[in-house]
Protein backbone atom coordinates (compact mmCIF):
# COMPACT_ATOMS: atom_id res chain seq x y z
CA UNK A 1 0.00 0.00 0.00
CA UNK A 2 1.11 3.52 -0.69
CA UNK A 3 0.75 6.10 2.10
CA UNK A 4 -0.53 9.58 1.41
CA UNK A 5 -1.03 12.41 3.87
CA UNK A 6 -4.38 14.20 3.75
CA UNK A 7 -6.00 16.91 5.84
CA UNK A 8 -8.00 14.17 7.61
CA UNK A 9 -5.14 11.76 8.23
CA UNK A 10 -3.00 9.25 6.44
CA UNK A 11 -4.58 7.46 3.49
CA UNK A 12 -3.55 4.03 2.25
CA UNK A 13 -3.78 3.51 -1.49
CA UNK A 14 -3.60 0.12 -3.19
CA UNK A 15 -3.30 -0.64 -6.87
CA UNK A 16 -3.35 -3.67 -9.08
CA UNK A 17 -3.11 -4.12 -12.83
CA UNK A 18 -3.10 -0.38 -13.53
CA UNK A 19 -6.15 0.44 -11.40
CA UNK A 20 -6.89 1.55 -7.85
CA UNK A 21 -8.23 -1.38 -5.84
CA UNK A 22 -8.11 0.10 -2.32
CA UNK A 23 -8.26 3.46 -0.59
CA UNK A 24 -8.96 4.00 3.09
CA UNK A 25 -7.78 5.90 6.13
CA UNK A 26 -4.86 4.24 7.89
CA UNK A 27 -5.26 2.77 11.34
CA UNK A 28 -2.88 4.28 13.94
CA UNK A 29 -0.46 1.34 13.74
CA UNK A 30 -0.33 1.59 9.93
CA UNK A 31 0.64 5.25 9.65
CA UNK A 32 4.37 4.46 9.60
CA UNK A 33 4.19 1.24 7.60
CA UNK A 34 6.58 0.78 4.69
CA UNK A 35 5.48 2.87 1.73
CA UNK A 36 4.99 1.21 -1.67
CA UNK A 37 6.87 2.82 -4.56
CA UNK A 38 5.17 5.52 -6.60
CA UNK A 39 3.69 4.52 -9.95
CA UNK A 40 1.82 6.35 -12.69
CA UNK A 41 -1.54 5.21 -11.28
CA UNK A 42 -0.68 6.13 -7.68
CA UNK A 43 0.59 9.53 -8.88
CA UNK A 44 -2.68 10.11 -10.78
CA UNK A 45 -4.69 9.05 -7.71
CA UNK A 46 -2.69 11.34 -5.42
CA UNK A 47 -3.15 14.29 -7.81
CA UNK A 48 -6.91 13.70 -7.90
CA UNK A 49 -7.07 13.40 -4.11
CA UNK A 50 -5.02 16.58 -3.62
CA UNK A 51 -7.42 18.43 -5.91
CA UNK A 52 -10.39 16.93 -4.02
CA UNK A 53 -9.07 18.05 -0.63
CA UNK A 54 -8.37 21.50 -2.10
CA UNK A 55 -12.04 21.72 -3.12
CA UNK A 56 -11.14 21.57 -6.80
CA UNK A 57 -12.63 18.36 -8.11
CA UNK A 58 -10.93 17.66 -11.40
CA UNK A 59 -12.60 15.19 -13.70
CA UNK A 60 -12.99 11.50 -13.31
CA UNK A 61 -10.85 9.56 -10.86
CA UNK A 62 -8.14 7.21 -12.13
CA UNK A 63 -9.21 3.71 -13.18
CA UNK A 64 -10.83 1.80 -10.33
CA UNK A 65 -11.05 -1.93 -9.73
CA UNK A 66 -13.16 -2.57 -6.63
CA UNK A 67 -13.44 -6.20 -5.57
CA UNK A 68 -16.86 -7.33 -4.42
CA UNK A 69 -20.05 -9.16 -5.30
CA UNK A 70 -22.15 -8.12 -8.28
CA UNK A 71 -24.68 -6.54 -5.88
CA UNK A 72 -21.96 -4.59 -4.10
CA UNK A 73 -20.58 -3.36 -7.43
CA UNK A 74 -24.08 -2.24 -8.45
CA UNK A 75 -24.41 -0.25 -5.21
CA UNK A 76 -20.91 1.24 -5.61
CA UNK A 77 -21.68 2.25 -9.20
CA UNK A 78 -24.88 3.97 -8.06
CA UNK A 79 -23.19 5.83 -5.20
CA UNK A 80 -20.49 6.97 -7.63
CA UNK A 81 -23.19 8.86 -9.51
CA UNK A 82 -24.04 11.07 -6.52
CA UNK A 83 -22.58 14.46 -7.49
CA UNK A 84 -19.96 16.27 -5.43
CA UNK A 85 -21.67 18.34 -2.73
CA UNK A 86 -24.90 16.32 -2.77
CA UNK A 87 -26.25 13.50 -0.64
CA UNK A 88 -28.94 10.86 -0.83
CA UNK A 89 -30.40 8.44 1.66
CA UNK A 90 -29.81 4.71 1.83
CA UNK A 91 -33.46 4.21 0.84
CA UNK A 92 -33.16 6.53 -2.16
CA UNK A 93 -30.04 4.71 -3.28
CA UNK A 94 -31.80 1.35 -2.86
CA UNK A 95 -34.69 2.58 -5.00
CA UNK A 96 -32.29 3.75 -7.72
CA UNK A 97 -30.98 0.23 -8.15
CA UNK A 98 -34.30 -1.54 -7.70
CA UNK A 99 -33.53 -2.94 -4.27
CA UNK A 100 -36.13 -3.06 -1.51
CA UNK A 101 -33.65 -3.03 1.34
CA UNK A 102 -31.85 0.09 2.50
CA UNK A 103 -30.03 -2.17 4.98
CA UNK A 104 -28.62 -4.27 2.14
CA UNK A 105 -27.39 -1.10 0.47
CA UNK A 106 -25.81 0.00 3.76
CA UNK A 107 -24.10 -3.37 4.12
CA UNK A 108 -22.71 -3.10 0.59
CA UNK A 109 -21.44 0.42 1.29
CA UNK A 110 -19.75 -0.89 4.42
CA UNK A 111 -17.68 -3.18 2.17
CA UNK A 112 -16.61 -0.33 -0.15
CA UNK A 113 -12.86 -0.90 -0.70
CA UNK A 114 -12.16 2.45 -2.39
CA UNK A 115 -13.25 5.31 -0.13
CA UNK A 116 -13.55 8.82 -1.57
CA UNK A 117 -13.31 7.63 -5.19
CA UNK A 118 -16.49 5.63 -4.47
CA UNK A 119 -18.08 8.35 -2.30
CA UNK A 120 -20.09 6.37 0.25
CA UNK A 121 -19.73 9.35 2.62
CA UNK A 122 -22.49 11.04 0.54
CA UNK A 123 -25.14 8.56 1.77
CA UNK A 124 -27.07 9.62 4.87
CA UNK A 125 -29.90 8.35 7.07
CA UNK A 126 -33.53 8.80 6.04
CA UNK A 127 -33.95 11.50 8.70
CA UNK A 128 -30.98 13.41 7.27
CA UNK A 129 -28.58 12.26 9.97
CA UNK A 130 -25.05 11.03 9.58
CA UNK A 131 -24.98 7.28 9.87
CA UNK A 132 -22.48 4.57 9.13
CA UNK A 133 -19.00 5.32 7.83
CA UNK A 134 -16.14 2.90 8.29
CA UNK A 135 -13.70 5.81 8.65
CA UNK A 136 -15.75 7.27 11.48
CA UNK A 137 -18.58 9.78 11.56
CA UNK A 138 -16.12 12.61 12.27
CA UNK A 139 -14.42 11.96 8.92
CA UNK A 140 -17.77 11.60 7.16
CA UNK A 141 -18.86 14.99 8.53
CA UNK A 142 -15.52 16.54 7.53
CA UNK A 143 -15.75 15.17 3.99
CA UNK A 144 -19.30 16.47 3.57
CA UNK A 145 -18.27 19.86 5.01
CA UNK A 146 -15.41 19.97 2.51
CA UNK A 147 -18.00 19.46 -0.22
CA UNK A 148 -20.18 22.23 1.20
CA UNK A 149 -22.78 20.00 2.85
CA UNK A 150 -23.30 21.16 6.43
CA UNK A 151 -23.93 18.84 9.37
Amino acid sequence: MRRMDSPLGTLLLGEENGAICALRFALPDEEQAENAPESAISRAAEEWLCAYFAGKVSGAPPPLMPRGTEFQKRVWAAVSEIPYGQTCTYGELAARIGCRSARAVGAALGKNPIWLFIPCHRVIGKDGSLTGYAGGLDKKAALLALEGVGF
